[in-house]
């Protein structure tokens, strides 16, 4: 009988500590390359395109994507639900990545064109028609393809290591489309020529590596035999009632909302506050390499001190990074170098541990309802993500008019105050306000390890 009872524990032990190949690893990486791409080109430069290159009022572009988003709160938990119960020869997850990706490349191209003459009403209606198009077609392939992270491993630790892998891979490629999204609009005489071959080019990397991704990977036959069997509506409302889940949401959307601040006012402040145009690039790249470099080490922090109070940590050091922003004048500007490094190595954080949460709250859920049920947490995670991004891009573009920013000239006193103003304080006050619900996170590693247990005991080990 004991016999038997170290044989389980064996198995047990087993199932919660499954290692994944970095190959593995690599495949799952390299579909998030083209997301790292052109999510830096639209959360940095794409509301400058509409303001400064298309000379649109930066409210009448802010609405225009706000008015796309209304559609995510439809799309990311139905799109995130659907992939839940698909059952196909080529996976539940990777079928929408293999034949998503080619019309999602489209959708980037058309994000980066507006057609001459337009009116005003017009130009309106066609950001709004791309950017739901291209949102509409992000979410169809990139829920899915998240959901993976709580589905090709379960063990607590690879959760991290799989996104910290994804995560060092992508954050070079983010590099990429903060430095050479101006560097290709640049080649051409006529700028918004320029801005075209952008989403050409970025269109087609995107599906291209999706594509790589979704061919190299393998979904595992456990995940794949199950189903989820409640309707789309009693799916939300049992996602929305998972408390870890309610925890990490409302932290990650303020956060979200704060960072996406900081990234979308980022040029805008050097340019016209620090009066730094030429070094945009090299500002931002910085920050983004002692991202990249601070990845392993946040992992291995988080090791130490769970996922929960590591994120915290990392957190407030981005906040103080961008709170002293605030007091810099343009004969301090060096000092930016300084900051970047700062906020770099803290915002690091946010790029591992909230997605490796989300899968550990997948389990939770699991326990709960016997489910598989990734799709419509990713699903809905999207949404969150999106809103506060979204917001923050509108939210900006009424700052903006608010504070009579005029582009391409000098800004008065009054515009630069409201660009240090949520550049700075806003975001780091906002971060400070959410740093308890992460330190005191329920799901620690200790929590994670009995969950396990407890799916051990409701599924057999899986045969590998």
């Amino acid at each position: 009988m004991e016999q038997k009872k170290d044989i389980k524990k064996a198995k047990v032990e087993k199932g919660s500590s499954q290692k994944l190949p970095a190959k593995t690893k690599i495949f799952y990486g390299i579909g998030d390359l083209g997301n790292a791409i052109i999510n830096s080109a639209i959360q940095f430069y794409l509301l400058k395109f509409y303001t400064d290159v298309a000379l649109i009022l930066p409210a009448l572009a802010g609405n225009a994507l706000l008015v796309g988003k209304i559609w995510d709160a439809v799309n990311d938990p139905l799109f995130g639900w659907l992939t839940d119960r698909t059952n196909s020869k080529v996976g539940r997850r990777r079928v929408f990545m293999l034949f998503g990706a080619i019309p999602l490349g489209i959708a980037i191209a058309l994000l980066w064109f507006i057609p001459k003459g337009l009116s005003l009403n017009m130009t309106f209606l066609w950001i709004a028609f791309t950017f739901i198009l291209f949102d509409t077609l992000w979410t169809l392939t990139n829920v899915p393809y998240y959901a993976l992270t709580s589905e090709l491993t379960d063990d607590y630790d690879e959760r991290s290591s799989l996104t910290t892998t994804r995560m060092v891979m992508a954050v070079p490629a983010y590099l990429v489309g903060v430095a050479l999204t101006p560097v290709i609009a640049g080649l051409f005489a006529i700028e918004r020529t320029g801005w075209g071959y952008v989403g050409i080019i970025y269109g087609s990397i995107c599906a291209i590596v999706l594509l790589i991704s979704a061919l190299g990977l393998k979904e595992r036959q456990k995940v794949l035999k199950t189903k989820a069997k409640t309707n789309i509506w009693q799916s939300v409302k049992a996602t929305l009632k998972n408390k870890p889940f309610q925890r990490l949401c409302i932290a990650y959307f303020v956060i979200n909302l704060s960072f996406a601040l900081v990234k979308t006012l980022m040029a805008y402040y050097l340019e016209y506050q620090l009066l730094m145009e030429s070094e945009i690039s090299l500002v931002m790249g910085l920050m983004l390499i002692c991202v990249t470099i601070s990845l392993p080490f946040w992992k291995k922090l988080s090791e130490k001190l769970d996922k929960g109070p590591t994120y915290a940590l990392g957190m407030a050091i981005g906040a103080l990074a961008v709170g002293i922003s605030f007091f810099l004048t343009p004969e301090q500007s060096k000092w930016i170098y300084l900051i970047a490094v700062l906020a770099g190595i803290g915002f690091g954080s946010q790029w591992i541990f909230p997605w490796a949460m989300v899968a550990d709250v997948v389990d939770y859920d699991r326990v709960e309802t016997g489910e598989f049920r990734s799709g419509m947490y990713y699903g809905i995670w999207g949404l969150a993500t999106k809103i506060s991004e979204a917001l923050a891009i509108s939210g900006i573009g009424w700052m903006l008019t608010a504070f009579e920013y005029v582009p391409n000239v000098a800004q008065t006193a009054h515009s630069l105050f409201g660009i240090r103003l949520f550049f700075g304080p806003i975001p780091a006050l906002v971060i400070v306000v959410t740093l308890p619900l992460l330190i005191w996170y329920p799901i620690t590693r200790k929590k994670h390890t009995e969950i396990r247990a407890k799916l051990e005991r409701m599924e057999p080990v899986e045969e590998e």
